[in-house]
């Protein structure tokens, strides 16, 4: 990463007890909208890798206080299809506005119902014609990934009803490892019946014995326990004879029914979570006396429920028989909230893999499911391109399940190196042994994949198909058991798979810097003392193994595929290479032209306005000392917004960004608050040709605003070519040229193009174009090539530009106790070394308004 040195790794400081820091995340990407700067624990930044949806895996949240479950769906990163796809209303008022528009035409089936977008509440929804769409579109293109039982599974899903499949729909995009507590289920307006949908779901169906066979994946032992179809199956699972444990039937009760039970069992708790942790420490701890349980007494319906006790267990209860009051609770609780159901395993996990068929990602949401429909019946205008679905991304149904579980394993790797705080020793060794089974095979794909690209696959058709392939997630792994290598000082075998890795070329084009960047930090201070000498002394050893790793350095810098952010450590170890080596000044490389400036502080004095806090939600009043304080830490808290007056604007109030505007504004320069958007419209106006040039398989709808490996590594090498054609161009003056033809031709249709915001004004565009030094944008441009989606924020905030200077600033804004991130300075670091000026502007408050 550009300005961030490499030190020595961790394991110099090497001991037994494998103290790390904590991670610097402990979750992965959650962001809907952003994903533009994620780095990873060991400091590597996301680059769009296929992750594992984990849904299965959830547990209710049993400190939510919010006890209305309608639609409770898990929050998930921006798939590569919804970046893709135009930014449409994706809510329930816009669905609802669509669907309230069609035509009541109960005779249309579902591609008349897309065509005409004609919708009817109670025999057609949306939900369930996306759902429908995808199903149908795999089984018509790709059918042969699936054996007969899954076939036979597919066909009983035709065969159910409307409600049925609807309820499925509605509870396949909730939180599906869940129970839900079937009188709560709240879709009446389009399920006349909920139980004859429910025992619809509920019901058993038989299937025929598959004549596939599993293969076991490296890293694997065996699939997940319930997701292998056996001889029948259901849609959904009953509550019966499923929970049987306390915690898992606590979490279905809601507030007040848990307060209820809480003060029968006489604990107290101040929240939800506090009331189920104190009624499991009661369960544990009586063995059945001091309370007369569940009576069949206590109301009608408990006597025709299937949860009621039986004489027997009454009796066992009271006589206080048994270690604790577990089933009791259970059955207590069972009795409060009635039947409950959750989707089936197996039948989940099978509609799951027609989703990644179809959305070509192992991420999908409600978003993913609505928004390709969505974007077919709105109004909006498209860039001309070639659509192409592959039908052979899967060529086998083996190669699917594999590539399934790779990134299952994979997740297991993530779970322990960056989810779990800080790793163990006996982490570290089970990432080793996941390392160590993925290796072997590892190398056959590797293998096979360079076969395909060099007799099968065309110029760039492989580029985006790679990231299906067992081999991508494979890469992946052994990438990070490089570092696991690392922290038990295996350096020469992390030598090793470090010169594997660099030696292919067609998975992880990104990693390809840090990967130099490693490999020379070890040949540098390590290698030498791990291969043998052969006749040399020490010292002819350590210098021998420094010429290495300055080639090392220097062949970083040749690569094409080395992202630019890489260069600057690489010069950096270049030029410290060549002092140690004493090589003659006429021989050493010359790096000034890239010689990176700090950015200039400026201070910009202005008012500050700061709010007190209305009172707190118990109603209790707050004391002049509590606001005192509340004022002062909101005002100095690091990462608060803050107010600020406009000193142009009448004094009203604006946010800091907006305040420093005006004051360079008043030294006479022109600018944006855009924080980038600015120079994404640019990239989108000045790369729109490259943007749509045919690749196959990047442009699987006709809805799409750019193609889908954009936001991956494959969009730079697939288009190598074409990319430094243009930005030979750019450099040789011709991007006003570019922008106005783009804008002459796109204008009047507002064509849907990825990061341009038709909202600038075209002469201001111009403008900033023509006081960019050419060499600088095509600069910035390439490195928005190269990584779109992790560079696409941290920008600073401000885009100034001076027409009579014909110079362009960026100003990045920061309030009392804001810092930089990681991000911000990597971008400063990019503009700098473009020759482009950056300012780091501080705003001071010169007088603080409470009002």
């Amino acid at each position: 990463m550009l300005g961030q040195r490499i030190a020595h790794p961790p394991s110099t400081n090497f001991n037994e007890e494998f103290e790390l820091p904590a991670a610097k995340r402990s979750k992965r990407i959650n962001s809907t909208t952003d994903t533009s700067s994620q780095p990873t624990s060991d400091g590597e930044d996301y680059d769009g890798s296929p992750r594992p949806t984990s849904r299965r895996n959830e547990v209710a949240d049993s400190e939510a206080e919010n006890d209305d479950e309608e639609e409770s769906i898990p929050q998930a990163s921006q798939t590569e299809l919804e970046s893709a796809l135009p930014q449409v209303k994706t809510d329930k008022e816009a669905i609802a506005e669509y669907e309230a528009t069609r035509v009541a035409e109960a005779s249309l089936d579902l591609q008349g119902r897309l065509g005409q977008r004609k919708w009817v509440q109670g025999k057609s929804s949306i939900y369930v014609d996306a759902f429908n769409l995808a199903l149908e579109t795999v089984l018509d293109e790709e059918s042969h990934l699936f054996d007969e039982a899954e076939m036979a599974v597919f066909q009983n899903w035709r065969d159910l009803s409307y409600e049925g499949q609807y309820l499925y729909v509605r509870l396949f995009l909730r939180k599906t490892a869940t129970w839900h507590r079937i009188n709560r289920l709240k879709y009446y307006g389009d399920i006349a019946d909920l139980d004859a949908a429910v025992t619809e779901l509920l019901q058993t169906y038989p299937l025929p014995e598959a004549t596939a066979t599993e293969r076991i994946a490296p890293g694997e032992a065996e699939p997940p326990k319930d997701t292998v179809l056996a001889d029948s199956f259901t849609f959904t699972d009953s509550s019966e004879g499923y929970i049987d444990s306390l915690e898992e039937a606590s979490s279905l009760l809601m507030l007040e029914e848990l307060k209820s039970l809480a003060k029968e069992a006489k604990v107290q708790g101040k929240n939800k979570g506090e009331l189920k942790r104190a009624l499991r420490r009661t369960s544990q701890k009586q063995g059945g006396l001091g309370w007369s349980g569940l009576k069949r007494s206590d109301t009608e319906e408990s006597i025709r429920s299937e949860y009621s006790v039986d004489d027997d267990e009454e009796d066992s209860l009271s006589n206080g028989i048994g270690t604790n009051r577990d089933p009791h609770f259970v059955r207590k609780i069972l009795s409060i909230t009635g039947p409950c159901i959750r989707l089936s395993s197996a039948a989940f996990k099978l509609f799951e893999r027609v989703h990644l068929v179809f959305y070509r990602s192992t991420e999908w949401t409600e978003k993913s499911l609505t928004t390709i429909i969505l974007a077919r019946i709105s109004r909006r205008n498209f860039p001309n391109y070639v659509v192409s679905r592959s039908t052979n991304i899967f060529p086998s149904r083996s190669t699917l399940l594999e590539f399934e579980a790779s990134i299952r394993t994979q997740f297991a790797v993530d779970n322990i190196l960056e989810f779990n705080g800080t790793v163990t020793k006996d982490g570290l060794y089970k990432v080793k042994d996941i390392f160590e089974e993925v290796y072997p095979r590892w190398l056959i794909l590797l293998a096979e994949e360079q076969r395909k690209e060099d007799r099968v696959y065309e110029s760039g058709e492989g580029a985006y198909l790679r990231r299906f392939s067992p081999a991508w997630v494979y890469t992946r792994i052994v990438h990070k058991g490089t570092y696991v290598l690392g922290r038990f000082k295996e350096h020469k075998r992390e030598h090793q798979l470090l010169a594997e890795l660099l030696n292919q070329r067609l998975f992880h084009a990104a990693r390809r810097g840090a990967w130099y960047q490693r490999k020379a930090l070890l040949e540098e201070h390590y290698m030498w003392a791990l291969s043998p000498h052969e006749d040399r002394s020490d010292e002819q050893q350590q210098k021998h193994w420094k010429r290495i790793a300055l080639s090392t350095c220097e062949n970083g810098l040749q690569d094409r595929e080395c992202h630019l952010i890489y260069h600057h450590d690489l010069q950096k170890r270049i030029s410290k290479l060549e002092r140690q080596l004493k090589v003659a000044k006429r021989h050493q490389h010359d790096f000034g032209h890239v010689r990176l400036a700090k950015p200039i502080e400026r201070f910009v004095e202005g008012t500050r306005v700061e709010r007190e806090r209305t009172p707190s939600r118990n109603g209790r009043r707050r004391s002049s000392t509590d606001l005192a304080a509340t004022t002062i830490n909101n005002s100095t808290r690091r990462g608060g917004k803050t107010i600020w007056l406009d000193p142009l604007e009448s004094h009203g109030e604006c946010s800091v960004e907006a305040m420093c505007l005006s004051h360079y504004r008043s030294l006479g320069w022109k600018g944006y608050h855009s924080e980038g958007g600015i120079i994404r419209t640019l990239f989108g106006y000045l790369f729109y040709d490259v943007l749509f040039t045919y690749v196959p398989n990047v442009f699987q709808t006709p809805f799409q605003t750019c193609p889908l490996d954009l936001h991956t590594d494959a969009f730079y090498p697939s288009r190598l070519s074409e990319i430094n054609q243009r930005l030979n161009e750019i450099s040789n003056g011709q991007g006003v040229e570019i922008l106005k033809r783009v804008y002459e031709e796109q204008k009047e249709k507002q064509t849907c193009v990825v990061g341009i915001d038709w909202g600038f004004e075209i002469d201001d565009l111009v403008e900033i174009v023509e006081c960019f030094k050419e060499e600088a944008l095509s600069t910035i441009c390439r490195v928005m090539a190269q990584e779109y989606q992790q560079r696409g924020g941290g920008i600073p905030d401000l885009i100034l530009w001076d027409k009579e200077k014909g110079e362009v600033m960026f100003a990045e804004v920061k309030s009392e106790n804001d810092r930089l991130s990681d991000t911000q300075r990597l971008w400063i670091d990019v503009l700098s070394g473009a020759g482009v000026r950056v300012e780091l502007c501080n705003a001071v408050a010169r007088e603080v308004v409470r009002r």
